[in-house]
Parts: C-alpha cells; sequence; structure tokens
C-alpha cells in the first residue's frame, strides 16, 4: 500500500523509488578505500556488466549523466577531428551544446521533435566525411522517441576509426540494449530514471575502443579522466569519493533485478505499460507524440490534442497522490508526459490513468 502521504512520483526522473531501496542507503558508512568498498564495488561491477549486456567494464561516478556526457566528448573526440551528433529533442540538443562547450567541432543531423533517426541518415553523413565519433541518444526523454541504435551502430561499426556513443539515460533497465551484441563503444546513462534509484550515480560501459581513444587525447580534463577512472576501476574503486550509500541502494537494485523479474521480464514489463498508456490516450482522443514505430517503452509524450489545462491537471492529479509532468521545453503544454519507467507495476499505472479519466471528465 502507498504511503498516504506521499506523492507518488509519475515523472521522467526522478522516479519512485521502492522504499527498499530507500532502506538500503542507510547502511553504516564504510571508508571508500577499504576491502569492504572494494567488495562492494566488485559484485556491482559483475551485476553492472550484465545489465549492459557487456564483458568490458562498467565506469561509476558520483555525477548526473550529464558529467558522462562530458566524459564522452572529451575523452573520445581528438583535436582538429570531428564528432557527428543527432539531435532531436531537449537533451540530444543538449549533449551537441556540451561538446561545442568543450571546444569540440560538431556537426548535427537534426529532425523534428517527436521524430526519429534512422540508420539512412547517418550511414549518408559518413559517407561525406570521417567522423572521431557518433553520438545519439537512445531514448530521448523529452519526446518520447526511442532510437533505433541497434540498426545505427551497425552503421557506424564500418567505419573503424568512428565510435559509437550512446546516452540511454531514460532508456537502461528500460527498453532493450545490449551493449557489446550491438557494438556500442560507449552506453551511459544515470541513476533516477528506470534504475529507480535516488539521483547522484552515473554509469557507462566502455569499450577498449574508447580507452585507446582517450589515450590520444591530451587534454582530458580532471573528474572525467577516463585513463585515470579505469586504473582506479582495475583496484575496484574510483578516483574521487564515491556516493557510497547510493552505492549501497544501487547494489541491492541490482540484485533485485538481476535475480527477480530478471532483464526480459523487466523489458517486457515496460512495453505494457507503453501499450496501456497509449491506447489509453489513443481512446480518450489525445495523440502520441512519437513517431509511430519509435515509440518508448519507458515514458509516453502525450499530445494534448483537448487542450485542457496542465496546471488544472497536475493539481488535479496531486489530490489523488500522484505527482504529474506537464511537458518539457518548447513542446511543454502542448503535451505531457506519462513516466511508466523504473518499478512501476501495470495496476499502479492503471490507477494514474483513471485518475486522469475522473480529470478530463471534468473538463
Amino acid at each position: 500500500m502507498r504511503n498516504q502521504n506521499h506523492k507518488y512520483l509519475v515523472l521522467p526522473g526522478p522516479v519512485e523509488v521502492r522504499p527498499e531501496i530507500l532502506d538500503a542507503q542507510s547502511e553504516w558508512m564504510i571508508g571508500h578505500r577499504s576491502t569492504a568498498f572494494a567488495d562492494l564495488f566488485a559484485r556491482m561491477q559483475t551485476n553492472l556488466k550484465q545489465a549492459f549486456g557487456t564483458e568490458s567494464r562498467v565506469f561509476v561516478q558520483g555525477s548526473s549523466g550529464t558529467g558522462l556526457w562530458e566524459g564522452a566528448s572529451r575523452n573520445c573526440i581528438r583535436e582538429g577531428k570531428k564528432a557527428l551528433h543527432l539531435v532531436g529533442g531537449a537533451f540530444s540538443e543538449r549533449w551537441a551544446e556540451v561538446s561545442k562547450l568543450n571546444g569540440k567541432d560538431i556537426d548535427v543531423i537534426a529532425v523534428d521533435w517527436g521524430k526519429a533517426h534512422t540508420a539512412e541518415m547517418v550511414e549518408a553523413a559518413l559517407k561525406q566525411q570521417p567522423y572521431d565519433a557518433v553520438c545519439a541518444v537512445h531514448n530521448e526523454t523529452s519526446t518520447g522517441v526511442t532510437n533505433p541504435i541497434k540498426d545505427i551502430a551497425a552503421v557506424v561499426r564500418q567505419y573503424e576509426d568512428t565510435l559509437m556513443l550512446v546516452d540511454t539515460v531514460s532508456g537502461f533497465l528500460g527498453a532493450k540494449l545490449l551493449t557489446d551484441e550491438w557494438g556500442l563503444d560507449m552506453a551511459l546513462t544515470s541513476s533516477q530514471k528506470a534504475f529507480a534509484l535516488p539521483p547522484g550515480l552515473a554509469f557507462a560501459a566502455v569499450s577498449d575502443r574508447v580507452l585507446e581513444r582517450a589515450s590520444q587525447v591530451s587534454n582530458r580534463g580532471y573528474y572525467f579522466d577516463f585513463i585515470e577512472i579505469e586504473a582506479l576501476l582495475k583496484k575496484n574503486n574510483t578516483p574521487s569519493t564515491p556516493p557510497v550509500s547510493l552505492m549501497f541502494a544501487a547494489d541491492r537494485q541490482l540484485e533485485d533485478i538481476l535475480n527477480g523479474e530478471g532483464l526480459h521480464g523487466r523489458w517486457q514489463r515496460h512495453l505494457q505499460m507503453r501499450d496501456l498508456t497509449l491506447n489509453w490516450a489513443q481512446e480518450r482522443g489525445l495523440g502520441a507524440f512519437a513517431q509511430d514505430g519509435y515509440r518508448s517503452p519507458t515514458v509516453s509524450t502525450i499530445a494534448n490534442t483537448s487542450g485542457f489545462d496542465m496546471d488544472a491537471m497536475a493539481k488535479f492529479m496531486s489530490s489523488k497522490g500522484f505527482s504529474m509532468d506537464k511537458g518539457y521545453g518548447k513542446i511543454k503544454g502542448k503535451t505531457f508526459r506519462i513516466a511508466h519507467m523504473g518499478d512501476m507495476q501495470l495496476a499502479t499505472l492503471e490507477e494514474v490513468l483513471g485518475g486522469l479519466d475522473e480529470f478530463l471528465a471534468g473538463n
């Protein structure tokens, strides 16, 4: 039963966190240079590799996913070379901006918000000139679009000197992702989305090719220097002080996911929640903003075709015990997002949609 003093988060981050995971943060503190921490890190490393589908390493950082954008841009794009950014929403736009602010030379393939990038678009660009990296967002949180990363990566891997860098912040552990099988060089994420943890941790599956590239870059920065992170990772540690309490929570969550419903079960549950949400929207005369065939398993961006007051909706749903989203960026108000990610179950989503039905009936 839900706590009546708490509004359940139906937000695309931070998402609702189970009490068991919150409680895991209250473990006795340990020193981050201790054997106990090394054991914790090693256990997490094993489970994170399984979760990402990789035989390589997984970086664990005390930051948001934004920090690993900067790390990817600084470590993977050489001086005098270019990166290709695939832009089609607020967060893919922001990653491209991060690259530019770090002095990197970039080109952009831009699509309208709500549209997906295709492998053919990327192939056409790569035929024109060489790129050090292709930077793509797996699941665009602002628009509810899941890009066909597997197909795009298959094209990129035909170009030996081009790295495939992927933001899967709102995709990881909600939408299918197979890092090694798909040929991704870096897949980065953060804790507060479908991982269903508190904010503050970022993770990245990182290939040997990325580390080889980083060794060719002189100015990698300090906090996100991949060579230094790798050196400490080999000792089951981190260069700077990690958020140990959050790591206890992540350790518990990984164990619960992998030994509970499993990755395939988790992916399937998210698809079921997506389908339930989109069917509900269609039956109420509301539109799906994302392009058909590319609609996210973790967040549905719903077109507000009836023009109801978003603030009134959020206030009504708050009275029902739910904290709702009202859209993001330039499509705020024109759309709203229903986040069905993390540990949310179908029964809870049905309760959310029932509350929205009550609101719509009164408008």
